[in-house]
C-alpha cells in the first residue's frame, strides 16, 4: 500500500507574547505527525530524509526563542569588549549577593597571587598603601614601651634603697619575677573608675560601665564631649582619620583612649597606673570587635543587638591595686640589719686583705730588679706576675710582716738582667775580677773606676764599657791609670803637652810619640817660657824629645805690655796695666812720648789689641822736646854680620854722649828722670836666634862706648830687637845696611 504525505499546513496563530509557545498549534501539528506516519516510509526512501519542511516547522515552534539567545550570547562571547561590559554590569550584584564565606575562598588565590605579583613588581607601592596604616600603631605601641621603660626604671630607683625595696626584693627571689616587676606591682596605685564604649563614626554612647562608688555626669554628655574634643583636635591640626587623643591627665586622673575599628574604649583611671594596663585594654576592646563586629559597625543609636557587651567592659572597672596597710615589716628589717652586718664584716675583711696586698705590691715595686707586670685578686686568692733579676730581693721573703697568708699568693716571675746601676756593678765586679789597686763605685748613676790596672784589664773594661752603652748606665775607666812603663811614658808626656798648652804665648801645633821618640812643633813667643825648662819634673828623658818652635810675636796683653815696656820705656809717672783684655795707660808723659804710645795704640789696633792711652797727660818738658829729638833720631850703624860701629860712626857717639849728658842733667833739673834705651837691630839675613843674639850685642856695644865717653850706665838700658823692628823694608842692598842699627828711646820717668 502507498501513502502519501502530504505537507502539513496548519493555521497559524501569533503567540500572545514573546515568551510563549503556540499550544493549539503545536497540538494540531503533532496529531497530523502522528496521522500520517507510515511505518515503511523509512524503508521506502532507503533512509532518513536529508531534510523535512515539518521538523523545521517543529524547531521553530519549539526552540526559536533558546536559538536567538544562544546566537546572541556567541556574538557576545567573540566580542571581548562587550563581554568585558556584560560581566561589570552583572559581577557587583553577584559579588553582594553571594555568601562571604564563599566568595573569600573563591577570591582569596587570586588575590594572593595578584598581591605577590604586585609586590614583586613594585614594594615601594605596596609600603605607600600600608604606611598610614602601620605606622601609627607601630609609633603607638614603640612610645608605649618606652613610656612602661621609663616608669619601669623611675620606680625602681626610687624604692631600690628602702625598706620596701628590701622587702620587695626577697619577694622577687621568692616568686622568681624581676625586681622591676615586682616594684611596679606595688608602687603603681590606680583604680579604673568608668569605661565608656563610644561610635567612632557618629560619636554616640554604645556602653557605660562604672566602678562601685564612682561618681560622673550623665555618660552620654561625657561621650559627647569626648568625641568633640577629638574632632577638635583632628579638625585643628590636620590629624589623620584612623588616629586619636591616646592619653588626657587632669590632676590624679587619666583618660586613656583606644581606638577600634567601629568603636573606641575610653578608661577613666585614678592613681598612677602602669603602662602594661594599655595591653590589658586594647584586649577588651578586640573580644569586643570580635563578638560584636556587626553589631558596631550598623550602630545608629539602638543597643538591642548588643546585649551582654557590658560584662565585657566590667573587666575594666575591676583593674585595681591598691596600697596594702600591712604592719611594719620588723622581721624584714632585722633580717636586712643582720645581712647588712654581715656584708659590711665581709666587706670590711676584703678591704682589710686587699689593703694588706696592695702594700706588700708597692713594696715589690720598689724593690729594684722587679718590675711587677700584672697583679689581681680573683677568688680569694692572689696572683702576680712580672719580672725579676736573679740578684734582686727574693718576692716570698718580702711576704714576712704583710700579713699576706703566702699560701693564697701565686706567683709567675720571669728572670732578666736589671740595669739598675747596682746590679750592673755586682756584674762587672764578677765578671771583670777588677784588681785591687781598682775601685768600682757608683757616682751619679754612674758606674765610675779609680785606681791602676794593666792594660789587658783596662782593654777588658772598655769592651765592657762599649756594651753598656747601648742602654745601661755608663761606666767611666777614665779614671784608670795604665801601670804599664808605655803607658806610663805616654801619660808623663801627655802631662807635659798639657803643661805647654796652658802657657801663655806657646801654641802646640802638632805632637806625637813614634818609635819610643816623642816630637813636639809649634809656634813661641820669646817672652815665652822656655819649653826645655818645661821638661824639668815630668821624669821624661830630655834626649828622646825632638823640639821644632817657630817665634811670633804672641797677642796675649801680658807679652804686649812686656813689649811696650821695653819699646816705650815709659816714665815713672806712667803706669801700663791690664784691664779686662784691656792694656790702659794712665799718667803724665811728654808729648813725644804720648804720640809714640799713639802710634803704638793704632798699630796694635789692626792686630785686634786695644791700647788705651786716653787718660794720659801731657808733661810740659818743652825745654827739652828739641834735645831729646836730636837724640832719637840718631841711629849708630853697623857692617853685616858685625857688632862694633866703624870708625866712621865714632864722631857720632861723641855727639850722642853729650847729647845724652846735657839731657839728663835737664832731666833732673825738671823733676823727672831720664832714661835711655838703646835698642839692637839687624837685618834678615841668617837665622832669627843669630839676629836676635847680635842685635842685642849691638846695643851692649854702644852702651859700652858710651859708657866710655861719660854717659853714667844707670842711664842706659840695652835690648835686642832682631828683625822685627825694621826702619825700611828690606828690598835693597841699602835697606839691609839701614836696617843694621841701634836707635836710642828717650824716656821720662
Amino acid at each position: 500500500m502507498t501513502s502519501t504525505v502530504d505537507p502539513i499546513s496548519l493555521p497559524q496563530r501569533t503567540a500572545s507574547n514573546d515568551t510563549e509557545i503556540d499550544r493549539e498549534a503545536l497540538a494540531r501539528l503533532l496529531i497530523e505527525i502522528a496521522r500520517n506516519v507510515d511505518p515503511d516510509y523509512r524503508a521506502r526512501l532507503g533512509g532518513v530524509p536529508t531534510a523535512d519542511p515539518r521538523m523545521e516547522t517543529l524547531r521553530q515552534l519549539l526552540v526559536s526563542r533558546e536559538i536567538s539567545e544562544l546566537s546572541r550570547v556567541t556574538h557576545l562571547l567573540d566580542e571581548p569588549e562587550q563581554l568585558a561590559a556584560a560581566v561589570g554590569d552583572v559581577l557587583p550584584n553577584a559579588a553582594a549577593r553571594a555568601p562571604h564565606a564563599q566568595l573569600g575562598e573563591a577570591l582569596a588565590p587570586a588575590v594572593e597571587r595578584a598581591v605577590q605579583r604586585s609586590i614583586q613588581k613594585s614594594p615601594r607601592t605596596l609600603t605607600d598603601i600600608l604606611y598610614p596604616v602601620f605606622l601609627p600603631a607601630i609609633r603607638k605601641s614603640i612610645g608605649e614601651k618606652i613610656d612602661q621603660t621609663f616608669q619601669s626604671l623611675n620606680e625602681t630607683l626610687r624604692h631600690i634603697f628602702t625598706w620596701h625595696g628590701l622587702k620587695w626584693r626577697l619577694e622577687s627571689w621568692r616568686t622568681g619575677a624581676s625586681f622591676s616587676e615586682v616594684v611596679l606591682k606595688h608602687s603603681l596605685l590606680y583604680r579604673v573608675e568608668h569605661v565608656f564604649l563610644i561610635n567612632r563614626t557618629s560619636g554616640l554612647l554604645i556602653a557605660h560601665v562604672a566602678a562601685d562608688n564612682a561618681t560622673s555626669e550623665d555618660p552620654q554628655l561625657i561621650s559627647s564631649m569626648l568625641s568633640a574634643i577629638q574632632d577638635f583636635v583632628k579638625d585643628s591640626f590636620n590629624e589623620k582619620e584612623q588616629s586619636g587623643l591616646d592619653t588626657i591627665r587632669f590632676g590624679d586622673l587619666r583618660l586613656w583612649s583606644e581606638v577600634g575599628p567601629f568603636a573606641t574604649l575610653v578608661s577613666v583611671i585614678r592613681g598612677n597606673p602602669p603602662e602594661g594596663l594599655h595591653d590589658i585594654v586594647r584586649d577588651v576592646l578586640l573580644r569586643v570587635h570580635e563578638e560584636y563586629s556587626q553589631a558596631l559597625m550598623e550602630f545608629d543609636g539602638d543597643g538591642s543587638q548588643l546585649a551582654g557587651i557590658e560584662a565585657q567592659l566590667q573587666a575594666c572597672v575591676e583593674l585595681k591595686q591598691e596600697e596594702s596597710n600591712q604592719g611594719f615589716p620588723w622581721l624584714v628589717v632585722g633580717l636586712g640589719l643582720l645581712l647588712l652586718v654581715l656584708a659590711g664584716g665581709w666587706f670590711f675583711l676584703s678591704w682589710q686583705s686587699g689593703q694588706r696586698w696592695q702594700a706588700y705590691v708597692s713594696r715589690l715595686e720598689s724593690q729594684p730588679g722587679i718590675i711587677v707586670a700584672e697583679q689581681n685578686i680573683r677568688d680569694g686568692q692572689f696572683y702576680i706576675a712580672g719580672l725579676r733579676d736573679p740578684l734582686a730581693a727574693d718576692p716570698q721573703a718580702l711576704l714576712s710582716g704583710t700579713q699576706v697568708d703566702p699560701g693564697r699568693v701565686h706567683s709567675q716571675w720571669q728572670f732578666y738582667q736589671s740595669l739598675e746601676p747596682e746590679f750592673v756593678l755586682k756584674r762587672l765586679t764578677a765578671s771583670l775580677a777588677p784588681p785591687e789597686s781598682v775601685r768600682l763605685a757608683i757616682v751619679d748613676g754612674r758606674i765610675v773606676a779609680e785606681g791602676e790596672a794593666p792594660d789587658t784589664w783596662i782593654d777588658r773594661a772598655r769592651a765592657a764599657a762599649r756594651q753598656l752603652s747601648v742602654g745601661g748606665p755608663e761606666f767611666d775607666i777614665s779614671k784608670v791609670r795604665d801601670v804599664s812603663p808605655e803607658a806610663r811614658e805616654a801619660e808623663h808626656w801627655q802631662y807635659y803637652v798639657s803643661r805647654l798648652e796652658a802657657q801663655s804665648g806657646i801654641i802646640v801645633a802638632q805632637q806625637t810619640v813614634r818609635g819610643g821618640q816623642f816630637y813636639i812643633s809649634g809656634l813661641r813667643d820669646p817672652l815665652a817660657a822656655d819649653p826645655q825648662a818645661l821638661l824639668s819634673g815630668t821624669q821624661i828623658d830630655p834626649a828622646r824629645v825632638h823640639s821644632q818652635w817657630q817665634f811670633f810675636q804672641s797677642l796675649d796683653p801680658k807679652f804686649v805690655v812686656k813689649r811696650l815696656t821695653a819699646s816705650l820705656s815709659p816714665p815713672k809717672s806712667v803706669q801700663l796695666s791690664i784691664i779686662q783684655g784691656r792694656i790702659l795707660v794712665v799718667g803724665e808723659a811728654p808729648v813725644a812720648w804720648i804720640n809714640r804710645a799713639q802710634a803704638a795704640a793704632e798699630q796694635l789696633s789692626a792686630d785686634g789689641v786695644v791700647l788705651d792711652v786716653s787718660q794720659l797727660r801731657e808733661l810740659n818738658l818743652e825745654e827739652l822736646n828739641y834735645l831729646r829729638e836730636a837724640i832719637q833720631t840718631t841711629d849708630i850703624f853697623f857692617s853685616s854680620g858685625k857688632v862694633v860701629p866703624g870708625p866712621e860712626q865714632l864722631p857720632v857717639l861723641d855727639r850722642l854722649a853729650d847729647q845724652i849728658k846735657e839731657f839728663a842733667q835737664n832731666a833732673r833739673k825738671s823733676g823727672v828722670a831720664a832714661r835711655f834705651m838703646l835698642t839692637g837691630h839687624s837685618d834678615a839675613t841668617g837665622r832669627e836666634t843669630a839676629n836676635a843674639s847680635i842685635s842685642a850685642a849691638r846695643a851692649e856695644t854702644v852702651r859700652a862706648l858710651l859708657n866710655k865717653r861719660g854717659v853714667a850706665p844707670e842711664l842706659l838700658l840695652v835690648r835686642g830687637a832682631g828683625t822685627f823692628e825694621p826702619l825700611v823694608p828690606e828690598n835693597s842692598q841699602a835697606g839691609s845696611s839701614t836696617n843694621r842699627r841701634v836707635s836710642i828711646t828717650v824716656n821720662l820717668d
